[in-house]
């Protein structure tokens, strides 16, 4: 997406969450390198040709927290020269500091990346002016990057209110969100005055274009990892249902969906899976066996064998919906 910056119109169908896919030596606190760079190029080129329509990368389950500089801007790299502006990709920049944000955000931009995925820096739980100004800092400082903001409440100690998405949506870079459940869709699609497109986990999307199906054009899907049919399937029958009135189809695929999910939260607890999110993202998506995701760096590599267990059910869940619909 060369000399354009990735607007709100630019924003739609199938966004996958890609983590960052690491060596066998990953887990050692010694290692270095332990980017799979060849990994990454293959998974990066199967999405874009399975019909991905962007990709996120560096959130949570992507590890951002706990790779060097060094690895990060080599996946980038990486993922930059495969996609060749064939679709958005956004790398995530969320750091402890503004300034250490804005460096890494500019390196980013430097590289070729078309956005960034961040959210607020967490040492300290902001409140919604603190939380506000690092979007507004971290958008003058880096006018040229669209930015999606990652809207995990559990990550980043901030429950991203109703006047935080109003003022934030005054920002012009600020494009799109990583937006959990669609309890509060409504409001805050009117209080920004749809000035930011958000971005619905895979298995709220039906839902959330029958809500606004003008407007509702996009979600996010870690599960395209773990093979992207399922998802492209979804994205091609909502926009179907949306001209013919027929969701039946977009909702049978929701509830396929919504089953490989059901072992992969410990207790059925959200809170409980923020905990432990990245091996349990990776134990699913390697149980799946799409792509190879590998071991998580440390100190997230620590989990009860139970839940990863859930973990790998819901992937094999997953690998046989997707195989369902080759």
């Amino acid at each position: 997406m060369a000399g354009h910056r990735v607007g709100v119109a630019d924003v739609q169908g199938v966004w996958a969450i890609m983590p960052t896919p690491s060596k066998p030596n990953a887990e050692d606190p010694n290692a270095r390198d332990t980017v799979d760079l060849d990994e990454t190029t293959r998974v990066v080129k199967a999405l874009i040709d399975s019909g991905a329509n962007g990709i996120l990368t560096l959130g949570s389950l992507g590890e951002v927290a706990t790779l060097t500089w060094d690895e990060k801007r080599d996946f980038m790299k990486a993922l930059v020269e495969v996609a060749g502006g064939r679709v958005p990709v956004f790398g995530g920049t969320s750091t402890l500091s503004t300034r250490t944000t804005i460096d890494e955000t500019r390196a980013a931009r430097d590289i070729g990346v078309d956005g960034t995925m961040v959210g607020p820096p967490m040492w300290c739980a902001p409140d919604v002016p603190t939380a506000v100004q690092f979007y507004r800092d971290l958008a003058e400082a880096c006018p040229d990057m669209s930015i999606c903001i990652y809207a995990n409440p559990e990550a980043f100690k901030f429950e991203f209110p109703r006047p935080f998405w109003a003022q934030v949506s005054e920002i012009p870079q600020v494009v799109t969100a990583k937006y959990l459940g669609i309890g509060a869709l409504v409001p805050d699609l009117n209080l920004t005055k749809r000035r930011i497109r958000f971005l619905p986990i895979d298995v709220d999307y039906y839902a959330a274009a029958k809500i606004d199906p003008e407007f509702c054009t996009a979600f996010w899907s870690s599960g395209a990892v773990c093979g992207p049919n399922p998802v492209i399937a979804l994205r091609d029958a909502v926009a179907q249902a949306k001209t013919s009135g027929d969701w039946s189809k977009a909702e049978e695929l929701t509830g396929a969906m919504a089953q490989t999910y059901q072992t992969l939260f410990p207790q059925g607890s959200f809170k409980v899976f923020s905990s432990y999110n990245i091996p349990l993202e990776k134990a699913r998506m390697d149980a799946a066996g799409w792509m190879k995701a590998g071991p998580c760096r440390p100190p997230y590599n620590i989990v009860p064998e139970d839940y990863l267990e859930g973990g790998r059910e819901s992937g094999r869940r997953w690998a046989k919906l997707h195989k369902s619909l080759a």
